[in-house]
């Protein structure tokens, strides 16, 4: 009974850590639309001030407030690491799913897809789709969208595989139901435990990701204030002793990123009662 309660105290915490992190990620999203307008201001009467009270994070060559540019390029990056991620989610959940449902053939087919992706460096490969749709907002969604979905489908197929094995899927097989509603009624429901983690660890890297192709130049449009470019704009300016344009903006981006896998795990710590038994489930 004691170790019962030990553990239904772990989930309890973890679910609250992750409602904290989900709220401090909401509070930068809206913040950064919010700063969005103040982000694009320019007033040389500021420019070059270091941190202090009323600009925390100093000011730029322009004299633009970078507390506001900082918020406005990650809400962006926010935003669109849910969307990246949402969609090489989907994409993991749907060839993961048919690779362990549709016989050998769809198998080694996507298989193959899943070890040829996965074979090319990561980097390489989100460049060359950025540049082929564009660059701009499209191929930074399409190439983050396109590269990340491997590992999570090769989790699902093999989750697949397990599940398709199990007692209840046969007796529901023998009983007369067919593949798709053994599928959306047996298989998805124990999915979904691994999907909503996997999407979740997703936004991390969709983050830096997007944030690593802009700042090479092969992601967003340097008008907007997203972090790559704000980052990118700084290192020329780091020899001259403007180290806050550089400073405040990356220590923000960890933070985010640290928040993503804080969230990721307390995540897991939620929905699998194995690994909320586990002391170190959410240990970063």
């Amino acid at each position: 009974m004691k170790a019962h309660f030990v553990h239904l105290n772990r989930r309890k915490k973890a679910a609250f850590l992750l409602g904290l992190c989900l709220l401090a990620l909401s509070a930068v999203a809206v913040g950064g639309v919010l700063c969005g307008q103040e982000a694009r201001i320019t007033d040389f009467a500021r420019k070059d001030r270091p941190p202090c009270l009323r600009y925390p994070f100093g000011t730029d060559w322009l004299g633009r407030d970078m507390l506001a540019r900082s918020l406005a390029g990650l809400s962006m990056s926010i935003r669109l690491g849910l969307c990246t991620a949402g969609i090489g989610a989907l994409l993991a959940l749907a060839l993961g799913s048919g690779a362990a449902l549709l016989g050998k053939r769809v198998d080694a087919c996507i298989s193959f897809v899943i070890d040829a992706v996965l074979g090319i460096p990561h980097i390489l490969l989100l460049i060359l789709i950025s540049y082929a749709c564009g660059k701009g907002f499209k191929g930074v969604v399409l190439g983050v969208s396109l590269t990340h979905w491997p590992a999570l489908a090769r989790l699902i197929r093999a989750e697949v595989l397990q599940l398709k094995e199990s007692e209840y899927v046969l007796a529901a097989g023998k009983l007369g139901a067919g593949k798709m509603r053994i599928a959306l009624r047996h298989l998805l429901p124990h999915l979904l435990p691994q999907f909503a983690v996997g999407l979740i660890l997703m936004f991390p890297h969709a983050v830096l990701h997007e944030a690593g192709i802009t700042f090479l130049g092969f992601g967003l449009p340097p008008e907007q204030p997203a972090i790559g470019i704000i980052l990118s704009e700084s290192m020329r300016y780091l020899i001259t002793g403007k180290w806050w344009l550089a400073l405040f903006p990356g220590l923000m981006l960890i933070s985010v990123v640290a928040l993503f896998d804080v969230a990721g795990n307390s995540l897991r710590s939620v929905l699998d009662p194995a690994s909320a038994q586990d002391p170190s489930a959410t240990r970063c």
